[in-house]
């Protein structure tokens, strides 16, 4: 995106990186404040909304995902004056190239309180594509627990959970934001488009409710996880307790005989072994039946 004034109808100029020393040039030629010049860049700025005598100043967090719904927020910065606007960031962020994408339309636009708008609608638009993402997500993980939990799903249950704490974070804070656009409007914002950033809060709100929607799914997700693994322990352990029992009749009967010891029956009786063995079978075979009737396996 080019640095120089996107929108001829009124100076609008966009700053892909922020440590370009265009930034400076701007910032001396509106009056910018040095404070908020080192918020540009800051790149651990929250999200929030700073008005001044002369302009509105608006820090956002655009969210970008991967198929492993990854989120990652970079930083994307608004100085909007009473006949300008400046832009700062968001030089990799495809969803500040949307937001600017849709500004641009304003071809005619004379007032910078339009392009805010227009750009804090696609910013906040840019959530609920992540968010189907993630309900994706839990979906196919919902599946995973069921059938084969394992190691790797409960890590990505952890991923999601931590993308889903910072998501919040940052819609909390924009809404923090849109309730100061409707609570303060100031003179840089018309009441004509006061509806407009009412319905950019309406958005944002709606998003936080699906996110809270989504964090009690992933704590089922991570319940029904656990409750597999202990499922499957409980199927192990009782395997290995039906076998044990089924082995101790012929554990105890060759403890018996392997003892040094006079006066054991059959110890000299040529067929002894074969004696021996069968009474081991057969009290194997009655225990397995026991077993069977009592509905152990």
């Amino acid at each position: 995106m080019n640095r120089e004034a996107i929108n001829p109808s009124m100076p609008w100029h966009h700053i892909p990186d922020p440590n370009d020393h265009k930034l400076d040039e701007l910032a001396e030629r509106y009056h910018l404040h040095p404070l908020h010049v080192e918020d540009c860049r800051s790149p651990h700025q929250r999200v929030k909304a700073e008005e001044s005598p002369d302009y509105l100043f608006v820090v956002l967090r655009p969210v970008t995902f991967n198929a492993s719904c990854d989120l990652t927020f970079p930083m994307f910065c608004i100085f909007t004056g009473q006949d300008y606007c400046v832009t700062v960031g968001g030089a990799e962020c495809p969803a500040v190239q949307t937001a600017i994408a849709s500004a641009r339309q304003l071809a005619d636009a004379e007032h910078s309180d339009q392009v805010l708008y227009r750009l804090c609608d696609s910013v906040v638009d840019s959530y609920l594509p992540a968010i189907d993402c993630i309900d994706d997500k839990i979906d196919d993980l919902e599946d995973v627990v069921l059938n084969a939990p394992s190691p790797a799903a409960l890590q990505e249950i952890f991923g999601l959970k931590r993308g889903l704490i910072e998501l919040r974070r940052v819609l909390v804070n924009t809404r923090d934001v849109g309730t100061h656009f409707q609570r303060n409007p100031g003179s840089l914002i018309s009441a004509d488009l006061a509806p407009f950033f009412r319905d950019i809060y309406d958005h944002i709100a709606r998003n936080l409710d699906s996110v809270e929607t989504h964090r009690d799914l992933l704590n089922g997700t991570l319940d029904v996880y656990l409750s597999s693994v202990a499922n499957r322990t409980n199927n192990v352990m009782k395997v290995l307790t039906v076998l044990s029992t089924i082995a101790l009749p012929a554990i105890v009967i060759s403890g018996i005989y392997g003892m040094n010891v006079k006066g054991i029956p059959f110890i000299d009786d040529p067929r002894g072994m074969w004696i021996v063995t069968a009474v081991m079978a057969l009290t194997t075979l009655g225990l397995l039946g026991l077993l069977k009737k009592f509905g152990w396996f």
